[in-house]
């Protein structure tokens, strides 16, 4: 703690001092436009692949004779691949450059979408963690690019971030069963169809890492360098806190949600839909969080707002989960695409430039999404152990006390320490 005193001490007088070399002007003109459409082809791919495993989940284990628990496992382990990788990308960014990075794992989500075609069990988990593998690394470089290419514009580039992957997510819960029954494909190759989206990305990428942003020498020398003592950051703590508590809020129920509603006597198709739909508005929350922060209210006060939409979503599941299905999942969805857009935003705005962004984002990743990756299987025991949803919602309910704690830390106009 008194490592973030000492460095708000010996800060200039704004909160937020100036970049140094390595974050440049950022991109202009031309660029900035092909760099921000790459960006959202990118982050449109980070959780399709994963995301549409859930409405084909009962077909998975019915075929393959998994147990609900080993299907569960197919949530999780992209999580823990995000988690568990996650320190390992500002390495790769420094050693191969962000933009050739970056096209490695769209090259990544293609690989592990092929794997997923094998009619093979153990395929199928080597297809979802190399998916894993690639989404944990562009999940950490993404923000740091922002942070780099667009400093003065860095809410409404978060805003199309983070709102790109509540789109792809809403893509892959409401069209993954249509397109199977249309095409008359297996699970196989439903779940394989992905890779097409990630195949388009990566082609889109390519301009990208002929025309990577050059610096001089000596900043490119410096950006080389880790940042150390971050650890010992209660700010870098409290972003981390934040991002894991949301993500493990959103995770689980994205594993849960269709099952709940489906045992609540709604329809296998129109659960989907409601997870979909969920998604959808959580593009419209995950925009304008950002764009909102510092105009109108507080990111304190915007995450708590979030929190609370959440857990009147959580309660209306709890008590008429298909009565007002469609109120319940507005308010989940503006709720989550807040959350995950202020998480992303404290990544950019408490670090002071690229370097700091990304071994933010590496640390917030790490222990977020390790905790998150907890929420599918914990919230699945849950409800074997005690027969019924009462309980998993309750804990989720719960677990939005400590997010709004440590939101409020993570908004404060600072910047980590760390050098």
């Amino acid at each position: 703690m008194s490592t973030d005193r000492t460095a708000t001490r010996t800060a200039p007088a704004p909160p937020a001092p100036p970049a140094p070399p390595t974050a440049g002007a950022g991109a202009t003109g031309r660029r900035a436009l092909h760099l921000g459409a790459g960006v959202v082809l990118l982050a449109l791919n980070l959780r399709p692949a994963l995301v549409a495993v859930s409405p084909l989940a009962g077909t998975i284990r019915d075929d393959s004779g998994m147990s609900a628990a080993a299907t569960s496992l197919l949530t999780a382990l992209p999580l823990l691949c995000f988690g568990l990788l996650a320190p390992v990308a500002p390495r790769l960014g420094r050693r191969f450059g962000t933009e050739r990075s970056l096209l490695g794992t769209m090259a990544l989500i293609c690989l592990g979408t092929a794997l997923r075609l094998l009619d093979s069990v153990v395929a199928l988990f080597a297809g979802t963690a190399v998916i894993g593998a690639g989404i944990a690394v562009a999940n950490v470089l993404l923000p740091g690019l922002i942070k780099r290419d667009f400093p003065a514009r860095a809410g409404l580039m978060t805003g199309l971030y983070s709102m790109s992957l509540f789109g792809g997510a809403a893509l892959a819960a409401g069209v993954t069963v249509p397109v199977q029954h249309a095409a008359g494909l297996n699970w196989q190759a439903t779940l394989a169809c992905w890779g097409a989206l990630a195949l388009v990305a990566l082609l889109c990428w390519l301009p990208q890492v002929r025309s990577r942003t050059r610096v001089p020498a000596a900043a490119a020398r410096q950006a080389a360098r880790p940042v150390r003592g971050l650890w010992r950051s209660a700010l870098a703590w409290q972003v981390t806190a934040y991002m894991g508590l949301q993500s493990l809020s959103y995770y689980a129920a994205a594993a849960w949600l269709p099952t709940m509603l489906t045992d609540a006597g709604m329809s296998a198709g129109d659960a989907g839909w409601m997870l979909s739909f969920s998604s959808l508005l959580g593009i419209a929350g995950s925009f304008l969080a950002p764009v909102v922060v510092g105009r109108r209210l507080s990111a304190g006060t915007l995450a708590t707002l979030g929190a609370l939409l959440c857990a009147a979503a959580f309660t209306g599941v709890l008590t008429a989960p298909v009565a007002g299905a469609y109120v319940w999942m507005v308010l989940l969805g503006l709720g989550q695409g807040a959350a995950i857009s202020l998480a992303l935003l404290f990544i950019v705005q408490r670090a002071p430039d690229a370097r700091h962004t990304a071994q933010l984002s590496s640390m917030a990743q790490c222990f977020g999404y390790v905790l998150a990756a907890t929420g599918p299987a914990v919230l699945g025991a849950v409800h074997d152990a005690s027969g019924s949803w009462t309980v998993p919602l309750t804990v989720l309910l719960a677990l939005l006390l400590p997010q709004i704690t440590a939101a409020w830390g993570a908004a404060r106009h600072r910047h980590v320490a760390g050098r």
